[in-house]
């Protein structure tokens, strides 16, 4: 008989107002599934990122049957998996584990979840020269996702410098040789200058990092704007580059579609997308995040 119980969590930092729970349980039910989601956050438990691969290991041994992982043990959690999906091998980061037979496989559903959520929000928008901040575990699947879909060059801006090199690096040998490069935080005036759009991968603007990631006046009409951060779903930088006429995309799409993939890995069911969008936005505005 096929499966019709879960039990899955998330592991990271400062995850309480996580949205996952509801959307995953709430199509769970209307599939017919007993499906219980549970929040691991590492600083209510106390321990460091490092931490991630003895709760990855007690979740396996507890029954689980698949763990997300988020901010900032994407990368960390890979040495202690079984065996990994090609995406995620090739980003170098891991949001999705799936237990199978007491093996642990990691997957990238932030790769899918963002091509999917720029491609409906941002369908018109010019991807010739594409400037990303942010070069961590949800940066790298990004710029995975932005290549993807096509963007002719994408610039890397981190500053941790090496961490910038090192995707750049991995994004061309994996697009081909010129498609990404790195650099300094302060070469953002002349980059946002001569670019098409910006894709904001980094904390701020989260409830706990307000704040702008870049002066305002470097933002000008004709520049759109993804951003990644979805609590609270209308970051500062969102806001301001609305009022100065720029498209921008939030991170909401991106959390469902993500989502989406997770749920199809645990459950190997279909997941219904344009319902689990519905619950985000009824839980976005539940929860008070502007819309």
């Amino acid at each position: 008989m096929p499966q019709d119980s879960y039990l899955v969590g998330l592991i990271g930092s400062g995850i309480g107002p996580s949205l996952s729970p509801p959307l995953h349980e709430r199509e769970a039910d209307r599939q017919g599934l007993r499906y219980v989601y549970r929040l691991i956050d590492i600083d209510t438990l106390g321990v460091g990122p490092r931490a991630v691969g003895d709760l990855v290991r007690a979740a396996r041994d507890l029954g689980f049957d698949g763990l997300n992982i988020t901010h900032p043990c994407k990368q960390l959690v890979i040495e202690h998996l079984d065996a990994l999906a090609p995406q995620a091998e090739a980003l170098g980061a891991v949001n999705t584990v799936v237990f199978d037979d007491g093996r642990a496989t990691g997957h990238n559903t932030d790769v899918t979840g963002f091509a999917a959520s720029f491609a409906r929000g941002l369908p018109d928008a010019p991807l010739e020269r594409v400037v990303q901040l942010g070069a961590g575990g949800a940066g790298a699947a990004v710029a995975h996702a932005t290549l993807t879909l096509g963007a002719g060059h994408v610039t890397v801006v981190d500053a941790m410098p090496d961490r910038a090199a090192g995707l750049a690096a991995t994004l061309n040998r994996h697009f081909g040789p010129g498609r990404a490069a790195a650099a300094a935080p302060g070469t953002l005036p002349r980059l946002l200058a001569g670019a098409d759009g910006v894709v904001h991968a980094t904390p701020t603007g989260m409830a706990a990092h307000p704040g702008l990631p870049f002066p305002a006046e470097l933002l000008r009409p004709g520049l759109w704007i993804a951003e990644v951060v979805y609590r609270p779903l209308e970051t500062e930088l969102l806001r301001t580059a609305r009022s100065l006429g720029c498209a921008t995309l939030d991170g909401g799409g991106m959390a469902v579609f993500q989502a989406v993939d997770a749920f199809r890995l645990f459950t190997g069911r279909e997941p219904d997308s344009a319902r689990m969008l519905a619950d985000f936005a009824e839980l976005a505005g539940a929860v008070g995040a502007p819309k």
